[in-house]
Protein backbone atom coordinates (compact mmCIF):
# COMPACT_ATOMS: atom_id res chain seq x y z
CA UNK A 1 0.00 0.00 0.00
CA UNK A 2 1.31 3.19 -0.73
CA UNK A 3 2.32 4.98 2.10
CA UNK A 4 0.31 8.03 1.14
CA UNK A 5 -2.95 6.08 1.81
CA UNK A 6 -1.56 4.90 5.61
CA UNK A 7 -3.50 6.66 8.79
CA UNK A 8 -1.47 8.96 10.47
CA UNK A 9 1.06 9.75 7.09
CA UNK A 10 2.56 13.23 6.78
CA UNK A 11 3.79 15.35 4.20
CA UNK A 12 6.85 16.00 3.61
CA UNK A 13 7.34 19.53 4.80
CA UNK A 14 9.03 21.32 1.78
CA UNK A 15 9.24 24.60 0.34
CA UNK A 16 9.00 25.68 -3.51
CA UNK A 17 8.50 29.31 -5.04
CA UNK A 18 4.71 30.04 -6.55
CA UNK A 19 3.26 28.55 -8.48
CA UNK A 20 4.74 24.82 -7.33
CA UNK A 21 5.90 22.44 -9.50
CA UNK A 22 4.84 18.50 -9.93
CA UNK A 23 7.60 17.58 -10.64
CA UNK A 24 9.65 19.34 -7.66
CA UNK A 25 7.40 17.28 -4.75
CA UNK A 26 9.55 15.04 -2.64
CA UNK A 27 6.34 12.76 -2.60
CA UNK A 28 5.14 11.92 -5.52
CA UNK A 29 0.88 12.77 -5.37
CA UNK A 30 -1.31 9.80 -6.56
CA UNK A 31 -3.66 9.92 -9.54
CA UNK A 32 -5.00 6.71 -11.11
CA UNK A 33 -4.47 5.06 -7.45
CA UNK A 34 -7.41 5.05 -4.67
CA UNK A 35 -7.17 2.96 -1.16
CA UNK A 36 -8.63 -0.56 -1.21
CA UNK A 37 -10.64 -2.60 1.23
CA UNK A 38 -7.92 -4.86 1.99
CA UNK A 39 -5.82 -1.78 3.11
CA UNK A 40 -3.60 -1.96 -0.09
CA UNK A 41 -4.59 0.21 -2.97
CA UNK A 42 -6.16 -0.21 -6.20
CA UNK A 43 -5.91 1.26 -9.51
CA UNK A 44 -9.19 3.59 -10.74
CA UNK A 45 -11.01 1.12 -12.75
CA UNK A 46 -13.30 3.30 -15.30
CA UNK A 47 -16.36 2.27 -16.99
CA UNK A 48 -17.13 4.43 -20.18
CA UNK A 49 -18.51 7.28 -17.77
CA UNK A 50 -17.82 9.93 -20.04
CA UNK A 51 -17.30 8.45 -23.61
CA UNK A 52 -17.36 11.20 -26.02
CA UNK A 53 -17.04 14.33 -23.76
CA UNK A 54 -14.72 17.26 -24.16
CA UNK A 55 -13.59 18.33 -20.90
CA UNK A 56 -12.10 22.00 -20.04
CA UNK A 57 -10.09 22.24 -16.87
CA UNK A 58 -8.21 24.42 -15.65
CA UNK A 59 -5.30 24.10 -13.58
CA UNK A 60 -5.11 21.10 -15.29
CA UNK A 61 -0.66 20.86 -15.31
CA UNK A 62 -0.60 19.34 -11.72
CA UNK A 63 -2.61 18.70 -8.58
CA UNK A 64 -6.60 18.00 -8.55
CA UNK A 65 -6.66 19.28 -11.93
CA UNK A 66 -4.16 16.91 -13.33
CA UNK A 67 -5.64 13.95 -11.69
CA UNK A 68 -9.40 15.21 -13.08
CA UNK A 69 -7.63 14.97 -16.57
CA UNK A 70 -6.09 11.94 -16.29
CA UNK A 71 -9.30 10.34 -14.62
CA UNK A 72 -11.65 11.75 -17.47
CA UNK A 73 -9.15 10.54 -19.86
CA UNK A 74 -9.66 6.96 -18.22
CA UNK A 75 -13.92 7.45 -18.90
CA UNK A 76 -13.05 8.11 -22.59
CA UNK A 77 -13.10 12.49 -22.57
CA UNK A 78 -10.59 14.57 -24.41
CA UNK A 79 -9.25 17.16 -22.24
CA UNK A 80 -8.31 20.86 -23.07
CA UNK A 81 -5.91 21.95 -20.18
CA UNK A 82 -5.23 25.07 -19.08
CA UNK A 83 -1.50 26.26 -17.08
CA UNK A 84 0.38 29.00 -16.63
CA UNK A 85 3.64 29.54 -18.43
CA UNK A 86 6.11 28.54 -15.66
CA UNK A 87 3.89 25.20 -15.55
CA UNK A 88 4.73 24.13 -19.16
CA UNK A 89 6.95 21.20 -17.87
CA UNK A 90 4.39 19.40 -15.62
CA UNK A 91 1.65 20.25 -18.37
CA UNK A 92 3.26 18.14 -20.78
CA UNK A 93 3.69 15.26 -18.50
CA UNK A 94 -0.34 15.60 -17.52
CA UNK A 95 -0.12 15.18 -21.72
CA UNK A 96 1.37 12.25 -22.09
CA UNK A 97 -0.20 10.43 -19.37
CA UNK A 98 -3.69 11.49 -21.14
CA UNK A 99 -2.70 10.19 -24.32
CA UNK A 100 -1.15 7.53 -23.00
CA UNK A 101 -4.41 6.33 -22.56
CA UNK A 102 -5.99 6.66 -25.85
CA UNK A 103 -7.73 10.32 -25.15
CA UNK A 104 -6.62 13.84 -27.05
CA UNK A 105 -5.21 16.36 -24.59
CA UNK A 106 -4.38 20.22 -25.70
CA UNK A 107 -2.55 22.52 -23.41
CA UNK A 108 -2.51 25.92 -23.51
CA UNK A 109 -0.85 28.40 -21.15
CA UNK A 110 -1.72 31.49 -20.13
CA UNK A 111 -3.11 34.19 -17.69
CA UNK A 112 -6.50 33.87 -16.69
CA UNK A 113 -6.40 36.99 -14.30
CA UNK A 114 -6.52 38.99 -17.67
CA UNK A 115 -10.36 38.89 -19.14
CA UNK A 116 -9.67 38.66 -22.63
CA UNK A 117 -7.40 35.46 -22.35
CA UNK A 118 -10.48 33.72 -20.90
CA UNK A 119 -12.41 34.05 -24.21
CA UNK A 120 -9.47 32.93 -26.53
CA UNK A 121 -9.59 30.35 -23.67
CA UNK A 122 -12.63 28.80 -24.70
CA UNK A 123 -12.18 29.71 -28.40
CA UNK A 124 -9.67 27.15 -29.02
CA UNK A 125 -11.03 24.70 -26.57
CA UNK A 126 -14.06 24.98 -29.41
CA UNK A 127 -11.64 24.84 -32.11
CA UNK A 128 -9.58 22.13 -30.76
CA UNK A 129 -12.46 20.30 -29.33
CA UNK A 130 -15.22 20.87 -31.48
CA UNK A 131 -17.44 21.12 -27.89
CA UNK A 132 -17.24 21.77 -24.16
CA UNK A 133 -19.42 19.23 -22.47
CA UNK A 134 -17.28 19.27 -19.18
CA UNK A 135 -16.01 22.71 -17.53
CA UNK A 136 -14.23 21.98 -14.69
CA UNK A 137 -13.02 25.64 -12.68
CA UNK A 138 -10.17 24.55 -10.84
CA UNK A 139 -7.41 26.75 -11.11
CA UNK A 140 -6.44 28.89 -8.08
CA UNK A 141 -4.44 30.88 -5.94
CA UNK A 142 -3.39 31.03 -2.35
CA UNK A 143 -1.04 32.16 0.31
CA UNK A 144 -0.81 32.31 4.04
CA UNK A 145 -1.06 35.58 6.00
CA UNK A 146 -2.19 35.41 9.76
CA UNK A 147 -3.58 38.61 9.88
CA UNK A 148 -5.61 41.05 7.73
CA UNK A 149 -3.55 43.79 8.78
CA UNK A 150 -0.58 42.34 6.96
CA UNK A 151 -2.61 41.51 4.22
CA UNK A 152 -1.80 43.36 1.10
CA UNK A 153 -4.61 44.65 -0.75
CA UNK A 154 -2.64 43.39 -3.94
CA UNK A 155 -2.32 40.12 -2.75
CA UNK A 156 -6.52 40.30 -2.06
CA UNK A 157 -7.42 41.88 -5.66
CA UNK A 158 -4.90 38.80 -7.29
CA UNK A 159 -7.00 36.22 -5.09
CA UNK A 160 -10.06 37.38 -6.40
CA UNK A 161 -8.57 37.84 -9.74
CA UNK A 162 -7.22 34.18 -9.68
CA UNK A 163 -10.12 32.55 -8.14
CA UNK A 164 -13.30 33.33 -9.00
CA UNK A 165 -13.27 35.99 -12.07
CA UNK A 166 -11.99 33.43 -14.22
CA UNK A 167 -15.24 31.01 -13.30
CA UNK A 168 -17.33 33.75 -14.06
CA UNK A 169 -15.48 34.62 -17.45
CA UNK A 170 -15.36 31.21 -18.52
CA UNK A 171 -18.72 30.03 -17.48
CA UNK A 172 -20.33 32.75 -19.66
CA UNK A 173 -18.35 32.03 -22.53
CA UNK A 174 -18.68 28.58 -22.30
CA UNK A 175 -22.39 28.16 -21.62
CA UNK A 176 -23.01 29.85 -24.85
CA UNK A 177 -21.91 26.53 -26.33
CA UNK A 178 -22.84 24.30 -23.85
CA UNK A 179 -26.42 21.98 -24.67
CA UNK A 180 -28.63 19.71 -22.40
CA UNK A 181 -26.80 16.74 -20.56
CA UNK A 182 -23.33 18.81 -20.01
CA UNK A 183 -21.95 20.43 -16.66
CA UNK A 184 -19.68 22.68 -15.10
CA UNK A 185 -17.94 22.10 -11.42
CA UNK A 186 -16.66 24.59 -9.25
CA UNK A 187 -13.57 23.46 -7.08
CA UNK A 188 -14.41 25.57 -4.05
CA UNK A 189 -12.69 24.66 -0.43
CA UNK A 190 -13.42 23.31 3.52
CA UNK A 191 -12.19 26.80 4.16
CA UNK A 192 -15.62 28.37 2.79
CA UNK A 193 -16.89 26.46 5.60
CA UNK A 194 -15.04 26.51 8.20
CA UNK A 195 -13.41 30.10 7.89
CA UNK A 196 -10.03 29.80 8.19
CA UNK A 197 -7.84 32.49 9.27
CA UNK A 198 -4.88 32.30 7.85
CA UNK A 199 -6.36 32.22 4.49
CA UNK A 200 -8.71 34.71 4.69
CA UNK A 201 -8.70 35.98 1.06
CA UNK A 202 -8.76 32.37 -0.78
CA UNK A 203 -11.14 31.18 1.80
CA UNK A 204 -13.51 34.46 0.72
CA UNK A 205 -13.05 33.55 -2.52
CA UNK A 206 -14.02 29.77 -2.13
CA UNK A 207 -17.45 31.40 -0.10
CA UNK A 208 -18.01 33.11 -3.26
CA UNK A 209 -17.34 30.14 -5.68
CA UNK A 210 -20.17 27.73 -3.45
CA UNK A 211 -22.61 31.00 -3.47
CA UNK A 212 -21.87 31.56 -7.33
CA UNK A 213 -22.41 27.57 -7.95
CA UNK A 214 -25.70 27.87 -6.53
CA UNK A 215 -27.13 30.68 -8.06
CA UNK A 216 -25.77 29.58 -11.63
CA UNK A 217 -27.37 26.10 -10.81
CA UNK A 218 -30.88 28.22 -10.42
CA UNK A 219 -30.18 30.04 -13.54
CA UNK A 220 -29.24 26.96 -16.17
CA UNK A 221 -30.75 23.59 -13.93
CA UNK A 222 -33.86 23.85 -16.09
CA UNK A 223 -31.79 23.62 -19.54
CA UNK A 224 -30.40 20.43 -18.54
CA UNK A 225 -26.94 21.97 -17.64
CA UNK A 226 -26.04 21.27 -14.02
CA UNK A 227 -23.74 23.20 -11.64
CA UNK A 228 -22.30 22.10 -8.58
CA UNK A 229 -18.93 22.45 -6.85
CA UNK A 230 -16.45 20.46 -4.84
CA UNK A 231 -14.95 21.46 -1.65
CA UNK A 232 -11.70 19.53 -0.47
CA UNK A 233 -10.26 19.46 2.07
CA UNK A 234 -6.19 19.04 2.89
CA UNK A 235 -4.68 17.24 -0.49
CA UNK A 236 -1.68 17.06 -1.45
CA UNK A 237 -0.98 19.26 -4.30
CA UNK A 238 1.75 21.83 -5.30
CA UNK A 239 -0.37 24.47 -3.77
CA UNK A 240 0.79 23.28 -0.34
CA UNK A 241 5.04 23.71 -0.42
CA UNK A 242 4.37 26.60 -2.13
CA UNK A 243 2.14 28.16 -0.04
CA UNK A 244 2.20 27.51 3.17
CA UNK A 245 4.37 27.66 6.42
CA UNK A 246 6.28 24.79 8.47
CA UNK A 247 3.91 24.70 10.99
CA UNK A 248 1.13 24.64 8.43
CA UNK A 249 2.72 21.87 6.84
CA UNK A 250 2.76 19.67 9.79
CA UNK A 251 -0.70 20.25 10.40
CA UNK A 252 -1.92 19.11 7.44
CA UNK A 253 -4.02 16.60 7.72
CA UNK A 254 -8.09 15.37 8.79
CA UNK A 255 -9.97 13.04 10.83
CA UNK A 256 -9.04 10.08 8.48
CA UNK A 257 -5.31 10.80 9.69
CA UNK A 258 -3.92 11.64 6.41
CA UNK A 259 -4.16 14.01 3.65
CA UNK A 260 -6.09 13.28 1.00
CA UNK A 261 -4.38 12.65 -2.64
CA UNK A 262 -5.72 14.59 -6.11
CA UNK A 263 -7.40 10.87 -7.36
CA UNK A 264 -9.66 10.89 -4.29
CA UNK A 265 -10.68 14.74 -5.11
CA UNK A 266 -10.93 13.17 -9.31
CA UNK A 267 -13.36 10.55 -8.41
CA UNK A 268 -16.03 12.95 -7.41
CA UNK A 269 -15.16 15.36 -10.21
CA UNK A 270 -15.97 12.17 -12.15
CA UNK A 271 -19.10 11.73 -10.51
CA UNK A 272 -20.23 15.34 -11.16
CA UNK A 273 -19.25 15.42 -15.09
CA UNK A 274 -21.31 11.95 -15.21
CA UNK A 275 -24.70 11.06 -15.28
CA UNK A 276 -24.06 9.63 -12.39
CA UNK A 277 -25.12 12.55 -10.52
CA UNK A 278 -27.85 13.01 -12.41
CA UNK A 279 -30.43 14.19 -9.93
CA UNK A 280 -27.54 16.64 -8.59
CA UNK A 281 -27.22 20.41 -9.06
CA UNK A 282 -26.22 23.30 -6.93
CA UNK A 283 -24.64 21.46 -4.25
CA UNK A 284 -21.24 20.94 -2.45
CA UNK A 285 -19.53 17.82 -2.29
CA UNK A 286 -17.35 17.81 0.28
CA UNK A 287 -14.26 15.50 -0.14
CA UNK A 288 -12.61 16.84 3.03
CA UNK A 289 -11.22 13.81 5.04
CA UNK A 290 -14.17 14.13 7.47
CA UNK A 291 -14.75 16.76 8.67
CA UNK A 292 -18.35 17.40 9.47
CA UNK A 293 -19.37 20.99 8.10
CA UNK A 294 -22.64 22.06 7.85
CA UNK A 295 -24.49 25.20 5.44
Amino acid sequence: MPEQFKQGHQIPVTHQEFPGKEHKLPERALYDELPAADGGSQKYKPAGKLRGKKALITGGDSGIGRATAILFALEGADVFIVHLPDEEKDAQETKKIVESHGQKCYTKATDLTKRENNKKVIDEALKAMGAINILFNNAAYQMTTNDILELSEEQWEHTFNTNIHPYFYLSKYALVHMKSGDTIINNASINAYIGRPDLLDYTSTKGAIVSFTRGLSNQFVGKGIRVNALAPGPVWTPLIPSTMSEDAQKQFTSPMGRAAQPSEIATCAVFLASADSSAISGQTIHCNGGFIVNG
